[in-house]
Formats: structure tokens, C-alpha cells, sequence
């Protein structure tokens, strides 16, 4: 009799565990303030793109974690941003943010998103102010800081034997961290400079300057739709075929390389990834992009991917608890994911230490316009501020 009693009880407890299962983890919120509208739209769109393909090739989590993303476009306003990131924080409880392309727009959201004790994980603007004294605990990058970005192109410039370049840059943070980035690693005379207007349309002014100058190369940050006006107005001025041209991946990515066309050709390029790397990440990355989406990547939908896979591999390790803020900073610090751009690690600043490649534009065997990966740059590089980080 005992032991029918034992096995009734147990397999009611069966009946009832079958009937009203434990309740299901509640997702986290992740909030996702990126740029979708405006010139620099597709950036945004492809950060978020990329940061959705890694959630859905998870089953709808990271890291073993349901998270449901929250995004919102900033329109590439620092006022829109900042209002967006103040709901998402009041209303929403949000306590992961990330997706802001823009340095001007960071600048104006993320101190409030740190102020308020969460975190903030960049997968693309790494302005200069954050990543020195400026350093955060609670923010982390995952893209490169501005200057680095730029220093490789200054590097690859001294290598191609230029001894005069001529630079050009959008007037605000990104665009300033991107002359003094090239400028410390360039070995040659600098011929001039011009800051140019986020809302530019028209570079003739720019291009008269140049020819003053009449430098053996130009170095050119124009991000997004900046850079395609700029590509085709260059062409259009005869100076492609006179003064080559050495930049650093937001100036010339597939998404502009296929717009501008022949105005793209023989441009030297220095980025963290290509779509053509031969790691096992890439690869898995590539094939899901390609069958989700049907146009070309750009590092900016790898940069939202990797984020995403470093958000997760922090969550992994917390157990999707976000209540003890240290406990995910130190499981963020082990970077402990396959990154598209093969190594990876984060610096003392929390910044990435990586390596960085020379690319250039040309035709492939189909005769269809390509980046191709020529060579290693800068090994195991981070940024010339993490000494000044005091957490």
C-alpha cells in the first residue's frame, strides 16, 4: 500500500508539472537607439539587421537568453537620441542599451544611459571622450575607438609610399578623432585640411583646396551618404585618375562601393573585417546574412552581429540577471564569443584590441566590383587613450 501511495504521488506531481510548467524566463530588454532615416539610414539599418541575425540564428535569445529589442531611430539627431534613451530608461526599465551610429549622438545619450547605472555596449561610434579619462565602467565598445579606425588608414598611407596627403572630414567628434587618428600614424607632410558640414551636398570648394595643395594622395572621412557624393563628385572633378585616394572603412564599404561604381575603383582601404575573412564566425555570419537580406554586407551589420554575440556571451554568463551590474561587466570583459574579424579582445578602456587590414576596390573575375582583403596592417592594435582610463 505504501508503495502504490509513493508511486500515485509521484505521478500526480508528473500530471501537474505537465499541466502548469515552471513560468518561462522573462526576456531581457535590450534598447537599440540607432540612425534609420537620413543619408546615414542604412548604417542604422544594418547594425540592426546584423544585431537580429545573431538573435534569430540563437532561436530568439542570446546567449542561451530570450531578450526581446527594443529599436527606435534617433534620425541622426543628438536631441532625439537623448529623448529616446530617457523613455526607454523611465518607462521601459531598459538597463542594456545599444545601436548608435553617430559620435554626436552618443555623446548626447550615453552619459545619461551611464548616469542612470546601465549599460551601454557601442557596436559603432567610439568617440575619443569616452575612451580616456572619460572611461566608464559600464560602457563597453565593440566596434573600435574613432581614432584607431583612422590611425590604420594613416599607417596604410605611409606604407603606399605617400609623402603628401591632403585631409577632409566631417566637422564633429567622429570627424575630428579621424584627423588626429590618421595624423599619429602617418610618417609624411601634411598638405592641408577642411572640416565639411554633416548636411554637405556640394565638395567643389574642398576639391579647389586640393588641387592648390596638390598632394600625392587624399585621406577622406565622409560617412555614409557623404562619402557617395563625395566619391562621384571627385570623379566628376578629374581628380580620381590624378590623386589617389587612402581611406578608412566609413568611407568606402560595399553599400558605397556599389553605388558609386567606377568612382570606387582602385580607392586603398583600411577596416577590422571584410566579407571575404576565412574564419569559421564570418563564414557562419555571411551565409545567414546573405539568405536573410540579399544585398551586401557591410561592417556595420558585422559590428551589430558581434555586438550582439558579446551581449550574449555576457548574459550566458550572469544567467540573464542583470541585478548585479559588476557580475555582467566582468562576464563582458572575457569577450568570450567568435568574432566575425577573427581576434578579439577588449583593452584596459574597454575598447577592442585588434588587427587591422589594407583592402582595395577593384573588379573581380565576374567583373563586378569587390573590396578585397590585401594584407595586415596593424596587429593586435588599440587606441592611443586607454592609458588615461582610471576606472
Amino acid at each position: 500500500m505504501r508503495g502504490f501511495k509513493i508511486a500515485a504521488a509521484a505521478m500526480l506531481a508528473a500530471q501537474i508539472a505537465w499541466i502548469a510548467p515552471a513560468s518561462a524566463q522573462e526576456p531581457v530588454k535590450i534598447g537599440l537607439i540607432t540612425s534609420l532615416s537620413g543619408p546615414g539610414g542604412y548604417l542604422g539599418q544594418d547594425i540592426r539587421d546584423g544585431f537580429e541575425l545573431a538573435i534569430n540564428m540563437g532561436g530568439g535569445k542570446l546567449g542561451g537568453v530570450p531578450v526581446q529589442v527594443v529599436v527606435e531611430d534617433d534620425g541622426a539627431k543628438p536631441g532625439q537620441g537623448k529623448q529616446i534613451a530617457d523613455r526607454f530608461l523611465k518607462n521601459d526599465k531598459i538597463r542594456i542599451f545599444t545601436g548608435i551610429v553617430f559620435s554626436n549622438v552618443a555623446g548626447a545619450t550615453v552619459p545619461d544611459v551611464l548616469d542612470a547605472g546601465a549599460i551601454y555596449v557601442s557596436p559603432n561610434a567610439g568617440p575619443s571622450t569616452f575612451a580616456g579619462k572619460g572611461c566608464h565602467p559600464n560602457y563597453f565598445v565593440v566596434s573600435w575607438q574613432n581614432d584607431s579606425l583612422h590611425e590604420s588608414a594613416g599607417e596604410l598611407a605611409s606604407k603606399l609610399g605617400y609623402k603628401s596627403v591632403y585631409l577632409v572630414a566631417a566637422n564633429y567628434q567622429a570627424g575630428k578623432d579621424a584627423l588626429e587618428g590618421f595624423k599619429r600614424f602617418y610618417k609624411g607632410h601634411i598638405a592641408g585640411e577642411s572640416f565639411t558640414r554633416l548636411d554637405q551636398t556640394d565638395f567643389a570648394a574642398e576639391f579647389a583646396q586640393i588641387r592648390s595643395a596638390n598632394p600625392e594622395a587624399v585621406f577622406q572621412f565622409e560617412p555614409g551618404g557623404l562619402g557617395i557624393a563625395f566619391l562621384r563628385q571627385y570623379q566628376q572633378a578629374g581628380l580620381k585618375d590624378k590623386i589617389p585616394m587612402v581611406v578608412a572603412a566609413p568611407s568606402l564599404d560595399a553599400v558605397t562601393l556599389a553605388v558609386v561604381g567606377e568612382a570606387g575603383l582602385d580607392v586603398n582601404v583600411t577596416s577590422h573585417w571584410n566579407s571575404d575573412f576565412d574564419n569559421p564566425a564570418n563564414k557562419a555570419f555571411m551565409a545567414a546574412w546573405d539568405k536573410t537580406y540579399q544585398r551586401p554586407a557591410t561592417y556595420y551589420a558585422s559590428q551589430g552581429y558581434d555586438t550582439a554575440l558579446a551581449i550574449g556571451a555576457a548574459l550566458k554568463g550572469t544567467g540573464g540577471k542583470l541585478d548585479d551590474v559588476n557580475a555582467f561587466r566582468q562576464a563582458m570583459l572575457k569577450a568570450d564569443f567568435l568574432s566575425t574579424r577573427g581576434a578579439f579582445k577588449f583593452g584596459s578602456n574597454q575598447h577592442p584590441v585588434q588587427d587591422w587590414w589594407a583592402l582595395k576596390a577593384e573588379k573581380a573575375a565576374d567583373g563586378k566590383l569587390v573590396l578585397a582583403t590585401k594584407g595586415k596592417i596593424l596587429s593586435d592594435h588599440g587606441d592611443a587613450y586607454a592609458r588615461d582610463c582610471k576606472f
